[in-house]
């Protein structure tokens, strides 16, 4: 057996698998396949390493893409009420919605990077390291009496250490708040109208454990492995936003847990206690799936080869690192859609990159009336040839 952190030799994998297999795997695993109901829906968070909340409506329809039945009062209720999910700055310094289960690991396992990139922007735009912890400092004092909004937090810190403050506390992609996320300080707290709040973390959840930096990595690893497996470190270090000389040393920390297979050719890591798990996968080619802007499915590898062909790349992947929503059948793109809504009615559109079938159109049909179900709306599809 081979040591933790010992230096491995390239050899061909033992294991190979077919991309039908891996596909059914993934899919299985991000509730795509089969969806689950909504007293899992902390559970469904968990297994897909949280779900990306930059826009609350793209989170709200990752997660009914993944939960039948679910309403958005079953997502604000385990937010707000219940407490079963919280939404921080993690993953590549981007908002999500996390189990508060695992909260630990990602706080654990992402400090370190997470405090360095955002100190880096602040320092390409003028702030100091000492200025930013000061004002991290100053966010938890005035977080002490209670939740307050972006503004009022902001008029706080000004009070403080003066008005060179402001636009760092009211920075619209977090600014030091974000820092004193990452650093686990804080999380958003329940909106005040239209208004987004923040509050101290031993506040709103008191009694989180704390993980090592090592062990946090290690689980984090493993979270993603069952989730995104089989993949290269180079896709764990992309979506985690950790160097690779970090991600390749979590990797050796696993030891054998970890097995190198091969996908048609394509090296890959996977967990071993889940290797039984992809080889007896049987393919659903015709599993059809909505997912919506920012779907974690669509960002759990760096190379998207497998997802959607070159030919329709950007049409999913656009500029300034937004994403379409897509359709997907049988785990690969087959189009894109959008809706608009007007009043009680959905105007949902298909934009199909070939011509789809009788029986994949009525799919898709199907996901989108129960779509209309979860927005409480009509929902009426056409499809752009």
């Amino acid at each position: 057996m081979r040591v933790a952190g010992q230096s491995r030799k390239k050899r061909k994998p033992e294991y190979s698998l077919s991309w039908a297999q891996v596909s059914a795997f993934r899919l299985r695993r991000h509730y795509l396949m089969n969806r689950a109901v909504p007293k899992l829906l902390s559970a469904v968070v968990r297994d897909v390493c949280g779900i990306q909340a930059q826009l609350m409506t793209a989170a709200q329809l990752a997660l009914w893409a993944r939960v039948q039945y679910l309403t958005p009062q079953d997502i604000e209720r385990a937010l707000w009420q219940e407490r079963a999910l919280v939404k921080t700055w993690c993953m590549r310094g981007t908002l999500h919605l996390l189990p508060t289960e695992d909260l630990s690991i990602y706080i654990g396992a992402l400090r370190r990077s997470g405090v360095r990139e955002v100190q880096r922007w602040f320092f390409k735009y003028g702030l100091s390291q000492g200025k930013a912890n000061m004002m991290v400092e100053a966010i938890v004092e005035a977080l002490a009496m209670g939740p307050l909004t972006r503004r009022e937090l902001a008029e706080r810190i000004v009070s403080l250490l003066g008005e060179m403050s402001r636009p760092w506390v009211e920075h619209s992609w977090g600014g030091v708040a974000k820092q004193a996320a990452l650093q686990g300080l804080i999380c958003f707290g329940p909106n005040r109208g239209q208004e987004i709040t923040f509050i101290r973390l031993d506040q709103w959840l008191p009694g989180l454990n704390e993980l090592s930096e090592e062990e946090a990595a290690k689980a984090l690893l493993r979270r993603y492995l069952r989730s995104y497996g089989p993949a290269s470190l180079q896709d764990f270090s992309k979506w985690a936003g950790l160097v690779m000389k970090d991600a390749s040393s979590i990797r050796d920390q696993l030891g054998d847990e970890v097995i190198e297979v091969s996908i048609e050719g394509e090296p890959g890591l996977l967990l071993y206690e889940d290797l039984e798990w992809v080889q007896t996968e049987v393919s659903d080619d015709q599993t059809v799936c909505l997912l919506p802007s920012f779907d974690p499915y669509m960002l759990g590898h760096f190379d998207k080869k497998h997802l959607v062909d070159q030919a329709h790349y950007k049409e999913v992947y656009r500029k300034a690192g937004w994403l379409s929503p897509v359709v997907l059948l049988g785990g690969r793109v087959v189009g894109t859609w959008s809706y608009k809504r007007h009043g009680s009615q959905l105007s949902l559109t298909v934009m199909p990159f070939d011509s789809l079938s009788r029986v994949v159109r009525n799919k898709i049909k199907e996901k989108a009336a129960d779509l209309g179900r979860f927005l409480e709306v009509t929902c009426v599809v056409t499809f752009s040839e």
